[in-house]
């Protein structure tokens, strides 16, 4: 029996293979929560904009078991069917004859009609450190790589995701930065090298990477500045040193010994 809170059932594979979906919603999950149906800005309640948000990190579909204890963990079995129910039919009075959701007695499913700029954003990390990636970088960096997933969201079952997209869109920067440089492109690579050392500032690849490219440009004094800079930060807060690899590549260009 199909569930009344949304407008259709999931139906597997009624889509047409290899066609590409009609986009009737966009859900933004990369730094503020946002839903626009069909060009326009849809205002929705926290239960629902954490609904949408849960489904949105399990493409394939989520029990409603695990939606309910996720978010009512400290409700019993049935108060918690209840809430998300309430929440469902919640979502139907906002989104009203829009696609949205699909459910069967089991499952919820965010519809194959709702675009998600994560989604959007993970494949075209995966493209730009992938082995295979060629041609030049994309000028100017590209925009889904510069904020986290819901960074203002306290939420348990967000801390997870959230690391594993920070992880990919900082490794996608580095990677963009990098063919930049090799492309001649200085300043779109330090800015991409910058986005990288802002979102992670203890992350010494994204120091290396500016460093680099102050080297490149001939910048030799911005470069032993900013290598000084990171040295002193993680000295003070993790008791270390910069890499080998990083004093090798500033070695030439000290007027003192390297640190050991």
């Amino acid at each position: 029996m199909t569930s009344s809170y949304v407008l259709t059932s999931r139906q597997p594979g009624s889509e047409a293979p290899h066609e590409a979906p009609e986009w009737e919603a966009r859900l933004a999950l990369l730094g503020r929560f946002s839903m626009e149906i069909r060009s326009r800005k849809v205002v929705l309640s926290p239960s629902v904009q954490r609904l949408l948000a849960l489904l949105a990190l399990h493409p394939e579909g989520a029990t409603r078991a695990l939606v309910a204890s996720t978010f009512w963990p400290d409700l019993p079995v049935r108060r918690a069917g209840a809430s998300l129910r309430s929440t469902l039919w919640r979502l139907t009075r906002s989104s009203g004859r829009n696609r949205l959701v699909d459910a069967d007695d089991d499952c919820l499913a965010l519809a194959p009609t709702v675009c998600v700029d994560l989604h959007l954003a993970e494949r075209r990390a995966a493209a730009l450190v992938s082995s295979h990636a060629c041609g030049p970088a994309p000028l100017p960096a590209p925009a889904e790589l510069r904020e986290d997933l819901l960074p203002d969201w306290t939420e348990d079952w967000l801390v997870v995701a959230r690391e594993h997209f920070r992880q990919t869109r900082l490794h996608a920067l580095e990677a963009v930065s990098r063919r930049l440089h090799d492309g001649g492109e200085l300043a779109a690579a330090m800015e991409c090298a910058m986005t990288a050392v802002e979102a992670e500032p203890l992350r010494e690849s994204a120091h290396r990477h500016v460093v680099n490219i102050h080297l490149a440009e001939g910048n030799v004094a911005e470069a032993l500045r900013h290598y000084e800079f990171f040295r002193r930060m993680i000295r003070s807060q993790l008791g270390l040193g910069p890499s080998s690899g990083f004093r090798r590549l500033v070695a030439p260009y000290l007027g003192r010994p390297l640190d050991p």
